[in-house]
């Protein structure tokens, strides 16, 4: 069996200690490469290519948000797990923008992190159950955005919406739809019309309320 490549990416040694004894504890997984600043993470996934890096937000140097854009840029391929205490959905908002596939709050179990790195490097967004409701408070208030309107959508333009936020490209979408490409872009397009919806961290937001992201279900 193929393990998982990871990159453990925190200026506490203490903590990547424990994250790398959590994360060999593994059968599946390995840590290549350690990191305590953003400037060696992005060193790093350049020269080790890993499937996942989990990224602490605050680092030195290159801060976590800085070093995930990076990478993204560098390293497309390269899924990031960003690691954070900060629930501000300002930060959650501006690592989703960055590239970032999912955001595990550090005092969480082992296996939630587990979870979560499975869950990025299969491809899916991830995030803490703690962060969710954060969203969904910071995005709509007491009142759902858009689901008054939800009667609007049809099946397909839920099940893009759904892919989309979890994570999986418009041709991944088309190949599990069994549709063209262009079809889900007009599938998306009208779907984030309806709900007046402007970008990607919009489709996250409504999945979270959905409750799309908390089996990551198939």
């Amino acid at each position: 069996m193929q393990k998982l490549r990871i990159i453990l990416a925190d200026d506490h040694d203490m903590v990547r200690e424990g994250l790398k004894l959590i994360v060999n504890a593994q059968p599946d997984m390995e840590i290549v490469g350690e990191a305590n600043n953003g400037r060696v993470a992005i060193r790093l996934a350049q020269e080790l290519q890993p499937d996942v890096i989990v990224m602490d937000v605050s680092m030195p140097e290159v801060n976590g948000l800085e070093a995930t854009l990076k990478v993204k840029q560098m390293c497309p391929a390269v899924k990031v797990l960003a690691l954070t205490r900060h629930t501000d959905e300002s930060y959650l908002r501006q690592l989703l923008q960055a590239g970032a596939s999912g955001f595990a709050v550090k005092q969480r179990a082992a296996d939630e992190l587990v979870r979560a790195i499975h869950d990025v490097a299969a491809g899916k967004t991830y995030l803490d159950p703690q962060l969710r409701e954060h969203v969904v408070e910071a995005a709509f208030g007491p009142t759902a955005l858009g689901l008054a309107r939800e009667k609007n959508l049809s099946k397909r333009e839920q099940e893009v919406l759904r892919y989309t936020a979890l994570g999986y490209a418009n041709k991944e979408i088309a190949a599990r739809l069994r549709i063209s490409v262009r079809t889900v872009e007009v599938h998306k397009a009208n779907a984030m019309q309806k709900l007046d919806m402007k970008s990607r961290i919009d489709i996250v937001r409504y999945a979270i309320l959905k409750g799309w992201l908390q089996g990551h279900g198939q």
